[in-house]
């Protein structure tokens, strides 16, 4: 599995630590990460968590990344913002059991954090138990066992139920302002990390023009 580190502005700066013990967890599940910023407060290019929802859907879409990792203060706005777009269904997750029960029972494909609130003393090890925890089973096994056929037809249902209520990735990005489109994807970087994985070559062209 592919997983796409997305972070907005307000907490470019705990990229690093963000970074390290993703890539730790993700590695010992043979999984590997894709850091798209930001990478530090001062960046050229300053995402909003509006930008991560666009720039998540994208990822995601066009099977660029198989999971998101992202997240604001609160982690509210960014989780907001991610479930605003199609093809992403994303969790607020503010310690391991959280994390665990996510992809147990909501099996989504990204989870946002609240990266400012009781990120102090310890506030490392907070991410790096709910990071393994991410990885340590197969999404979708359910839980409780008992509840577990329920929640696989739920799944099954709201994954439904978005390709009715959300709109084709092509028909939104057609539908947004350029310009905010192109500060989101406006990072050398992102050309390094996104063309070479995306399987859509209609969006990759689109955004080229750009």
């Amino acid at each position: 599995m592919k997983i796409a580190l997305i972070l907005e502005n307000s907490q470019a700066d705990k990229n690093p630590v963000i970074f390290r013990e993703l890539s730790a967890a993700a590695k010992n599940a043979g999984h590997t990460v894709d850091n798209y910023g930001m990478y530090t407060a001062k960046d050229k290019r300053c995402l909003t968590y509006v930008m991560n929802g666009l720039l998540a859907s994208i990822v995601l879409n066009t099977k660029a990344a198989d999971f998101v990792v992202t997240g604001c203060g609160t982690g509210e706005g960014a989780t907001l913002a991610l479930n605003a777009f199609p093809g992403v269904e994303c969790g607020h997750i503010e310690n391991p059991v959280d994390s665990y029960l996510f992809t147990q029972i909501n099996a989504g494909n990204a989870i946002a954090l609240p990266y400012a609130l009781g990120y102090g003393w310890g506030g490392e090890l907070n991410l790096r138990y709910i990071f393994e925890k991410l990885f340590v089973t197969p999404f979708g096994g359910g839980y409780p066992p008992e509840r577990v056929q329920a929640e696989q037809s739920n799944k099954k249902i709201l994954d439904h139920v978005k390709t009715i209520t959300h709109r084709p990735l092509m028909e939104v990005l057609k539908g947004l302002d350029r310009d905010f489109i192109k500060k989101t994807i406006d990072d050398p970087q992102f050309a390094d990390l996104f063309y070479p994985n995306c399987k859509d070559q209609q969006v990759a062209d689109f955004l080229k023009s750009l």
